[in-house]
């Protein structure tokens, strides 16, 4: 699809495509339907690849689902959770050419109150941070994903 711009990213997701007109659409296997391929979707797609070559398992990865935060209705684009169900990685994407910065940073930590993920991926497809969390809940910047089998 060379309407899509490339990504800086290990790999590339493998998708099957379909076009109406000029909108781009590929079939999601996790929310089972087609879904508009937009800038930040690109990005998702991506980084789902990206985790899943890295051993993520897919079953453990959830797809923009809703989450009560103070009384308001929001979605989290990824979370990647253990094998106890507990949040392991939450992933914040924007589109390229959206700067990741504070706000970015302090979306994803408003999340991360309910969620409670030790590992925090940000991303607009050209830029990755990949930050932790240590023991009196400073972040710490990694410099690579947190290997999935070291965690329960």
């Amino acid at each position: 699809m060379n309407e899509l711009p490339e990504l800086h990213f290990p790999v590339r997701p493998r998708l099957k495509w379909k076009r109406e007109g000029e909108k781009l659409f590929f079939w999601d296997k996790r929310r089972k339907k087609y879904i508009r391929i937009t800038p930040e979707e690109w990005v998702r797609q991506n980084v789902i690849a990206w985790l899943e070559s890295e051993s993520y398992p897919e079953s453990l990865i959830a797809v923009e689902r809703e989450m009560n935060i103070l009384g308001m209705s929001k979605r989290f684009d990824l979370v990647v959770f253990d094998r106890k169900n507990k949040a392991f990685l939450l992933v914040e994407c924007k589109r390229p050419g959206v700067k990741i910065n504070e706000d970015t940073l302090h979306q994803a930590l408003v999340y991360n109150r309910k969620l409670n993920a030790p590992y925090l991926l940000l991303t607009n497809g050209m830029n990755h941070y990949i930050c932790a969390f240590d023991k009196e809940n400073h972040i710490k910047f990694l410099k690579q994903l947190p290997p999935f089998e070291q965690y329960p």
